[in-house]
């Protein structure tokens, strides 16, 4: 049979770097443009153009592009640094927004494999046969509009002729209510019950606080909230009475929410630190430190190119990991590393009073990147190297693994 037909793109990396680092998108978006009006559009470019979308601010548009160009062409391959490279993968993608798959090729452009994406919709059938690779991993996440995607590839897991990492049954369980459930009870480990809820719901909890004794027994102001679905801190809030939850109803347009208890995890000088931790087979490795004086932290708000004590920290953390932080909570890293079974995922935690490691959320579609400057950041890019080469060794390990085992 015909190999499948594999289109070529510049990618979510390459054109995240070049919008960090200052490119304007639009003269881009506008010669792509010009293409898809003229009909000589190439469909690697236009997944591209609804990246650009997207990267500019109109998700809407972007993932019309994307939803266009989804119903004829599924397959694109990455930009790869070789021209003959030491492995393939094959991402199993969602139709989706770009911060809701893994963004995996930032942990392989200079590793000399091939990624190729396939995007895995329900309305089409899967590519017969499927693109040579030598290992697949699912990059979609927990989210709603990954749900039908997740189910897709279960059906044919038990069929699939390669090994395949971060298996749907457990990517669906770092949806933030379920996570609870399943960490709950490890040694020097919190994790704030979550539960999930309707605006209706939260509309009578503002007339009447009793309704919280519905949901959740502990649950009383202050609360966090967010909406269903929501990155980066998107629509996070602290509400501290029922005028609260009206004020922020009124600016919101979301009909599912999540609601947690907030924990107060200032340290002793009234700061609060907010640790993202990868996890590749089984090992963490540090990612960043965010430190702040507020409590919805998250890198982009902590000013840290803007304070040489907030890196020095940062530097601190990275250098000492394995024998500091690492070893500190051991206990509580190897409990939620064995419940939660993936081969790749991130981890945004803090540190509570009591010493205990507070978990944020775990997720496999936060973004690990390089792209920080190295003259403000040192540090990040040999730490960032550190990640990028164990994801590499381990896809390497495990299809050699799954060759030695076909064989």
């Amino acid at each position: 049979m015909a190999r499948p037909p594999c289109a070529e793109r510049m990618g979510l990396a390459r054109l995240t770097r070049m919008a960090v680092t200052g490119i304007d998108l639009r003269p881009l978006w506008q010669e792509l443009i010009d293409k898809l009006i003229g009909g000589t559009i190439e469909a690697g470019e236009w997944l591209d153009l609804s990246l650009i979308a997207q990267l500019l601010g109109d998700k809407p548009a972007g993932l019309a592009i994307q939803h266009e160009i989804l119903a004829s062409h599924r397959l694109f391959r990455s930009p790869c640094a070789v021209q003959n490279p030491r492995l393939r993968v094959l991402a199993l993608a969602a139709a989706t927004d770009m911060g809701s798959n893994t963004p995996i090729e930032f942990l392989l452009e200079d590793s000399g494999i091939e990624l190729t994406t396939l995007y895995v919709i329900a309305e089409a059938e899967w590519p017969e046969p499927l693109p040579d690779h030598d290992i697949a991993i699912v990059v979609a996440s927990d989210s709603e509009d990954c749900r039908d995607a997740l189910r897709k590839i279960s059906l044919m897991l038990p069929n699939w002729p390669r090994p395949l990492l971060n298996p749907p049954h457990l990517v669906g369980n770092l949806d933030r209510d379920k996570l609870h459930g399943l960490l709950q009870g490890i040694e020097g480990l919190a994790i704030p019950a979550t539960a999930a809820v309707s605006r209706e719901w939260l509309t009578g909890l503002s007339r009447s606080a009793a309704a919280s004794s519905d949901i959740a027994a502990d649950l009383a102001f202050p609360f966090i909230v967010r909406p269903r679905g929501s990155h980066a801190g998107a629509g996070l809030a602290k509400l501290d009475d029922p005028a609260a939850i009206e004020r922020y109803l009124g600016g919101r347009q979301e009909q599912e929410f999540f609601i947690s208890p907030f924990v107060d995890y200032a340290g002793s000088d009234g700061l609060f630190r907010k640790y993202r931790i990868v996890v590749v087979e089984g090992r963490p490795y540090a990612c960043h430190l965010a430190v702040a004086d507020r409590w919805d932290i998250w890198y982009l708000n902590a000013g840290m190119s803007l304070s040489a004590g907030k890196r020095l920290e940062e530097e601190t953390f990275m250098r000492t990991f394995d024998t500091d932080f690492a070893q500190r909570h051991r206990t509580a890293l190897a409990g939620m590393i064995d419940r939660i079974g993936l081969d790749y995922f991130t981890v945004d935690c803090a540190e509570t009073k009591d010493g205990s490691l507070l978990i944020f959320e775990a997720d496999n579609t936060a973004i690990v990147h390089d792209m920080d400057p190295p003259e403000i950041f040192p540090y990040n890019a040999p730490q960032m190297r550190k990640v990028f080469d164990a994801f590499a060794a381990m896809l390497c390990r495990r299809a050699a693994r799954g060759r030695e085992k076909a064989a």
